[in-house]
């Protein structure tokens, strides 16, 4: 297909940005809420964490006018339209969440909780409260994947008939000093990004065939994984991750690809690659022509997973609260069925596979 094809990929943002509270300092909010929120001109008007200093260093850094000491504190103050990003660890979820006024706007850090229990009760809160409240599940809004599914739904690549993740990469853990010694450390804190992507296009599984496994010689409770979302006899879902590749950049990997009966996508999401400095992105599409070669055009698209990301998922909730948008892809009520997803998935690689005979 030689015709140029325009793609849109950026966030829709709000015609009314709200105002935004964030409750916790972590690195993640340096790295990827605030440089978000900047970029993408929402105001955020206070922030608090128990460590205070933190929050402090932040609110200087990024001219945040107000730091609160706790979260009653920030809610006494807030305006009643306010936005409130959590960004703490999942155990302190629902106590926090209690602490917010009935019907607030919410975007919750992922995971869902640390186990699938947790994240029933968070929902039980949210429902309780009747938050409108959202799972930061920010990699299904990031602008290579808003591009991949503009092409999809508007049926540039026909009937998808395949879906595959696969990285293969070196994680520096050490940088994740709270994440590291989780004990279901990377399907609950990596591939559960890929298993709520698949889910954001394809639906529902029907099953899943999971193996999670360490490393011989590293004090990680797992380390690379191998998934199979079972969507019946002709579409093929299956995740492979690999943090421990320690042997250089030249073999590296890091993609998601969709097939389809008349084209292909493949993205190259280079942050993962030499993490944290990252690599450039890619952006490619074939769509078949008949009677032609297949040709794989390039997309350059601005912006990545991280920071970027992360303002479409705060931007999807404001327009969400503002009644400017029906629905919120990453509702609670949504993000719960991805954690659904995770519990079968560890079950699966604790129950192991089906033994083979030995004796003939």
């Amino acid at each position: 297909m030689n015709k140029e094809i325009h793609i849109p990929y950026r966030a829709v943002l709000p015609k009314r940005p709200l105002p935004i509270i964030v409750i916790g300092a972590g690195g993640i909010v340096g790295d990827a809420h605030l440089p978000a929120y900047k970029k993408a001109g929402f105001d955020v008007i206070g922030i608090t964490n128990r460590t205070k200093e933190k929050a402090t260093r932040l609110a200087r850094q990024f001219a945040i006018p107000h730091v609160y000491h706790s979260v009653e504190a920030a809610v006494a103050q807030a305006t009643p339209n306010a936005v409130y990003d959590i960004t703490i660890m999942p155990d302190q979820f629902v106590e926090t969440l209690k602490k917010l006024p009935d019907e607030s706007a919410v975007l919750i850090q992922k995971p869902m909780g640390d186990y699938f229990q947790q994240s029933k009760e968070i929902l039980a809160v949210c429902r309780d409260k009747g938050l409108a409240a959202a799972i930061n599940c920010q990699l299904r809004v990031a602008p290579y994947i808003n591009a991949a599914r503009y092409l999809i739904e508007e049926g540039f690549i026909g009937e998808l008939y395949d879906m595959e993740v696969k990285v293969t990469v070196q994680t520096p853990w050490e940088l994740f000093p709270l994440v590291k010694v989780h004990p279901r450390l990377e399907i609950q804190y990596h591939s559960i990004h890929y298993i709520d992507l698949i889910r954001s296009f394809l639906g529902e599984p029907i099953s899943v065939f999971a193996k999670t496994l360490k490393h011989p010689a590293k004090q990680l409770s797992s380390s690379r994984s191998t998934i199979i979302l079972d969507y019946g006899d002709t579409l093929r879902a299956v995740i492979n991750t690999n943090h421990d590749h320690d042997f250089g950049p030249q073999h590296q990997e890091s993609y998601i690809k969709w097939e389809g009966t008349k084209g292909a996508i493949k993205v190259k999401m280079g942050l993962l690659m030499n993490y944290p400095h990252g690599v450039p992105d890619a952006f490619e599409y074939c769509i078949q022509a008949k009677g032609e070669e297949p040709q794989w055009r390039s997309l350059a698209i601005e912006g990545s997973w991280f920071p970027d990301a992360f303002i479409g998922s705060m931007a999807a909730l404001m327009r969400y609260k503002n009644g400017e948008s029906d629905g919120l892809s990453a509702h609670v009520e949504d993000v719960i069925k991805t954690m659904a997803v995770v519990e079968a998935a560890y079950q699966s690689s604790d129950q192991g596979g089906i033994p083979i005979q030995t004796e003939f």
